[in-house]
């Protein structure tokens, strides 16, 4: 009923109809009028066989809006089913991060490394940097993760450009291969890294991981031994350099950003300004790193490291 009621919709009223038929009677109205009407009832109502294909295909027409209705409604849910599953396991990755739960993350986000979802993909380089970090893990392993996480890294990029976390990720995968390629290599990526920090900044300067990295860069360059130094100007017409007082500059962004936010941030602080001199603010900033919560390995080394450059102080006083 439902069907026949809409399809009639697609037919004249039933008034026309009626109107057709008792025209073509002439029993009414001129002869050019008749005729008119005469035409219209020859088209659907005289011709059982146009009649029939019309209704036919005022039913197909139907159909087939009422499917792809159907279809459509159906790609939505689909969709936004879709988005909720991803969103969910990012939430759950997030957890097991925050948590300190490296293998199990790596196990969840390895089920989806197919995936078309930058999120999903910066987050699985970030665990296969992570795994190929622990102490557990071989050195077979280890290589082999480091270039996981960097082709992981890169679909993060090629499938969103403006995520802060996907340059800032392969940045540091890029970093990572380095230590495998030799110093040409290392050198030449050099400049991807620092281009990617930069975008990773630009994108979100409120990130202070981004902001840190970048000072590592310059730290990194500005120590640069002049053996190292000799062998990057044979290969490079402009090798990458840097000074202290470029990475100091990024140390303390970072930590206006987020105060204490990362026990290295802190430790570098005190480095840095032990490399130009500044032995007071070296002394703050050292304390401040060895008295630290450690949650991590990586916190407990530097509380370690923190304080033997302090104990350095005291042997010199």
């Amino acid at each position: 009923m439902a069907l026949s009621a809409r399809l009639w919709r697609f037919l004249p009223s039933g008034r026309g109809i009626a109107w057709g038929l008792r025209l073509s009677t002439g029993a009414a109205g001129s002869r050019g009028t008749c005729g008119r009407w005469r035409l219209g009832g020859s088209e659907v109502m005289g011709n059982p066989g146009a009649f029939r294909r019309s209704l036919l295909f005022s039913a197909l027409s139907y159909l087939g809006f009422e499917t792809y209705q159907v279809i459509s409604r159906a790609a939505v849910v689909h969709a936004t089913a879709k988005v909720s599953r991803v969103e969910e396991v990012l939430a759950q990755a997030d957890y097991l991060y925050e948590s300190g739960e490296t293998e199990k993350l790596y196990q969840l986000l390895t089920q989806y490394k197919e995936s078309e979802d930058a999120e999903l993909l910066w987050r699985l380089a970030r665990a296969s940097r992570d795994v190929a970090q622990l102490s557990g893990t071989s050195a077979e392993e280890k290589k082999l993760l480091v270039y996981e996480a960097l082709a992981y890294a890169k679909r993060a990029l090629e499938k969103n450009e403006s995520s802060f976390a996907a340059h800032k990720w392969y940045a540091i995968c890029v970093s990572d291969v380095g230590d495998y390629e030799g110093i040409k290599a290392k050198i030449a990526n050099a400049y991807v890294i620092k281009e990617h920090f930069e975008k990773a900044i630009e994108l979100n300067p409120k990130d202070a991981t981004s902001i840190h990295l970048m000072g590592i860069w310059c730290y990194t360059f500005a120590e640069m031994p002049w053996y190292q130094r000799r062998i990057a100007k044979m290969l490079f017409a402009t090798p990458p350099s840097s000074t202290y007082e470029e990475a100091l500059g990024y140390f303390q962004r970072a930590e206006q950003v987020d105060p204490n936010f990362y026990s290295k941030n802190l430790l570098l602080l005190g480095k840095t300004y032990l490399k130009l001199h500044n032995r007071k603010l070296a002394a703050f900033w050292l304390v401040k790193a060895r008295d630290y919560p450690a949650h991590t390995d990586q916190d407990r080394q530097i509380q370690t490291e923190a304080a033997q450059l302090l104990t350095g102080f005291s042997d010199k006083n």
